[in-house]
């Protein structure tokens, strides 16, 4: 009763809101040019080689710098930092840096600061949180105060993607002064924003760097401030949007989303990502997942499209490969393409030796319909799923201790447009690798190694096609964020799932 009582109060407050908002535009971003947005998660730390949040990927973008940048629109790498690159050989890569470039504090770019933070990344023992995104660099090398060279461990056509996406260069003096913990609440770099105030676990305003430099792919910011707060509950992030307390909020439920859609003054984009859903099995442990069939039976008793209509919506679709369509190397020609098929899912179990099914543990981390839905197709052909609905640390620490028969899985590949950046990952005998397929294996290193971007291919589509083939895991569908915002806001999302408010604007 109580539970009831608080339900229809909210809901009055928020048509309170509602009404509110209809009578008086929510104009107060603009009107003090200060977009302020909202997410639910709270950052341990803006350092971006310390925080593995999608989050902190967004602030990272803004208030650091690249050596290249590679355009949302084309996909194209364009110079950022450095002014032009290139190959040498299979192994080095040399760069021109950009003359007159100041950090935050007033600290001069060089080409110490890239030397000084790409061997401070990929120094192992200084433990940044993603060693995959820094341990293919074996050094920086110093060649004249705005020239650079980086050595590579091996092969690695995809080095300049990742050059481009999760390694900003930082402040070498500043760096080496206040180390990890001191630039993770205090952080300076070169790009369009500035910290200039951090709330732990409340608020992060940056204020817009009018000293950025001309010809920056990423343009001259035009916004003047942007205050980030920390809301976990998603109503009250809807009903401060709807009533002009915020500008822009994102991962909004589908249903909300579709409410605030019909409000005249706020705009929703169900923007498609390079993240990708995909349950996984565990090949090799003694249960009945060992069994190729009772795999193949999982992956005909879910109807994904259904899933992809009903819940997930907008831009999203069924996909069949474990990869975002548009990294270089993704293709499902040649994959298996399991169609639904409950009465085939159930002849298969049953050709395995289970005819009335069997009981196992069922672990999700994110989005509880979608895995609900699952656990529902599974019902429906006999299977008798336990459903353990997990934090994102938990599940994972079950997972690779071997505790977990199968998982709902997502992955944003860190917004890396290159198959190396999660079929590499999930296939490539790591800590996550529940398939342990050696021919797999190697496939994939030689696509991630090879100079040849058609050798690539060819080895990423062998590779690929032997995962279905084994049904070791069901890719399942793209994923959609839901961002809602004022239609003073001029905002266009990427599917690499970057907000980029320094290229918005007010209307």
């Amino acid at each position: 009763m109580v539970r009831r009582t608080m339900k229809i109060l909210v809901v009055a407050w928020i048509t309170v809101a509602v009404m509110g908002l209809l009578a008086s535009p929510a104009t107060a971003g603009k009107k003090d040019d200060t977009l302020n947005v909202a997410w639910e998660k709270e950052l341990e730390s803006l350092d971006a080689y310390y925080n593995t949040a999608r989050e902190g990927v967004i602030l990272g973008r803004h208030i650091f710098d690249n050596l290249l940048y590679r355009d949302p629109d084309t996909w194209e790498y364009k110079p950022l930092l450095a002014k032009s690159f290139k190959w040498v050989d299979n192994l080095t890569i040399e760069m021109e840096l950009r003359k007159g470039i100041k950090f935050h504090n007033g600290e001069k770019f060089d080409a110490d600061d890239v030397v000084y933070t790409l061997n401070f990344v990929s120094n192992p023992d200084n433990k940044v949180l993603n060693q995959r995104n820094v341990n293919w660099i074996k050094n920086a090398e110093k060649l004249g105060p705005y020239k650079v060279r980086i050595h590579l461990k091996k092969p690695f056509p995809a080095a300049i993607e990742y050059v481009a996406g999760p390694l900003p260069i930082y402040p070498n003096e500043y760096y080496a002064k206040v180390g990890p913990k001191g630039f993770g609440v205090k952080p300076i770099g070169t790009g369009p924003y500035k910290v200039v105030e951090v709330l732990p676990g409340k608020a992060i305003t940056m204020v817009r760097n009018d000293d950025y430099f001309d010809g920056s792919p990423k343009g001259k910011p035009s916004i003047g401030k942007i205050r980030q707060r920390t809301i976990r509950e998603v109503t009250t992030k809807v009903a401060e949007l709807m009533t002009g307390g915020l500008d822009w909020i994102w991962l909004v439920p589908k249903d909300q989303a579709e409410k605030l859609a019909k409000m005249p003054n706020l705009k929703v984009v169900a923007a498609e990502t390079m993240r990708v859903g995909f349950l996984y099995f565990n090949s090799v442990a003694d249960t009945p997942f060992k069994k190729l069939k009772v795999r193949q039976a999982v992956a005909h008793a879910i109807d994904r499209q259904t899933i992809v209509k009903t819940l997930v919506g907008g831009e999203s679709r069924v996909i069949h490969s474990v990869c975002y369509p548009s990294q270089f190397g993704c293709t499902d020609e040649g994959v298996v393409k399991y169609e639904y098929n409950p009465e085939k899912a159930k002849k298969l179990l049953a050709e395995a030796g289970y005819p009335n099914g069997f009981e196992f543990d069922f672990h999700a981390y994110r989005e509880r319909p979608y895995a609900e839905a699952v656990v529902g197709y599974l019902h429906a052909v006999g299977l008798k799923p336990k459903f353990h609905y997990l934090k994102y640390a938990a599940m994972r620490e079950k997972w690779q201790g071997n505790k977990v028969p199968v998982a709902f899985w997502t992955w944003g590949s860190y917004s890396i447009n290159d198959i190396s950046a999660i079929t590499g990952y999930w296939f490539k005998f790591s800590i996550d690798d529940f398939a342990k397929d050696q021919q797999v294996r190697d496939w994939l290193e030689e696509g991630d190694t090879s100079i040849d971007p058609e050798g690539r291919r060819t080895a990423y589509r062998k590779a690929l096609s032997r995962i279905s083939e084994q049904c070791y895991s069901l890719p399942m569908f793209s994923w959609v964020t839901n961002n809602a915002f004022s239609k003073e806001l001029d905002f266009k999302p990427y599917p690499d799932e970057i907000p980029r408010y320094f290229l918005s604007k007010w209307k």
